[in-house]
């Protein structure tokens, strides 16, 4: 999301005075009388100026830019991985990054935004939560790329995105070649694009194979382990249980794994993100992948090159067979 941040000229012209002076209030200079600072903070206020933080720095004799990254959770391993890549790109252009993590709370999100955007960071790449973020467009002088998920309300905004459909659609259609038709489904928030996403290219996979779509294997709403476990516990005590899985996040697969090591059942099953030591694992997990450092280097370059046009760059994905996702359905 890029928009024209408003400059000193256009608080001089809506205050109707100059230039000078309103560098004078900015800089909170001597020689302004009360009535002209009442004047030009009103223009300030109405405008949503802010001062340029990065030209102010460098009057000072700094260079280093600062770039904001607002996350779901930095303990995940998918978000500590983005956090470094995006601050190994930031750094090619000698820029700090700041992180925050608002813990699937999008008041807090909104928090983050605000108090980075209070302080000067108004550059930010944003993992972004399910809520409506129409309130962006409140902060004229806000830069900002999303990353992984389409923000809800924006109607320009640029992202950057994983390709979710073909991820989810490819994961699937393994299964299916496998033998599979009681394919589970285990994400999260299916109201995160993302999620959507994924689980839409594994309905159509279902239907094209002409598997159907049974919605009783569709969990939704699983954030962490063991509330995955736990699911796919319940899934397996079901008459027609089913035979595979499919994870749309590395959670749900350490889930999988976790409720799978006490059942004598052995149904196949491919998660979406790949994670430390899951070629370990017997058998080593299946999972859909794709290159982190593409997805934050693609963020920092539309960060730092705005653009009038509204962008959204699309990462490839690629399937990685290890075990996990090859098991064949029991023999009935």
């Amino acid at each position: 999301m890029t928009a024209r941040k408003p400059t000193m000229e256009d608080v001089a012209r809506k205050a109707g005075v100059s230039l000078k002076t309103v560098s004078r209030v900015v800089n909170q200079e001597p020689h302004v009388s009360p009535v002209l600072q009442r004047r030009v903070q009103e223009a300030i206020s109405a405008l949503g100026f802010r001062r340029n933080e990065a030209a102010a720095r460098l009057a000072r004799g700094a260079t280093m830019l600062t770039i904001g990254l607002i996350m779901e959770n930095i303990s995940n391993e998918f978000y500590s991985r983005l956090a470094k890549s995006v601050e190994a790109a930031a750094a090619d252009h000698e820029a700090l990054v700041v992180f925050g993590s608002y813990e699937e709370r999008p008041e807090r999100e909104r928090m983050l935004v605000e108090s980075m955007y209070a302080r000067g960071v108004d550059s930010l790449i944003i993992v972004p939560s399910a809520a409506d973020h129409g309130w962006l467009a409140e902060h004229g002088g806000l830069t900002a790329v999303f990353v992984d998920r389409v923000p809800h309300g924006l109607e320009r905004a640029d992202v950057v995105l994983l390709d979710d459909v073909r991820g989810g659609r490819m994961a699937t259609e393994h299964l299916l070649a496998r033998g599979h038709r009681r394919i589970a489904l285990i994400s999260d928030d299916e109201a995160l694009s993302s999620v959507h996403a994924r689980a839409t290219g594994y309905r159509a996979a279902l239907r094209e194979a002409g598997a159907g779509v049974d919605e009783s294997l569709v969990v939704r709403g699983v954030f962490d382990p063991w509330r995955a476990g736990h699911e796919v516990a319940r899934l397996l005590e079901l008459d027609d249980p089913p035979t595979a899985f499919f994870a749309t996040n590395n959670r749900a697969a350490i889930g999988i794994i976790q409720a799978l090591r006490e059942r004598p059942e052995r149904p196949a099953y491919v998660g979406f993100d790949d994670f430390a030591l899951a070629d370990v694992f017997n058998p080593g997990v299946t999972v859909v992948r794709y290159d982190v450092t593409r997805l934050g280097r693609s963020a920092v370059d539309l960060l730092l090159s705005p653009s009038d046009t509204p962008r959204r760059v699309k990462v490839p994905v690629e399937l990685v067979a290890r075990g996990s996702g090859e098991l064949p359905p029991p023999a009935r």
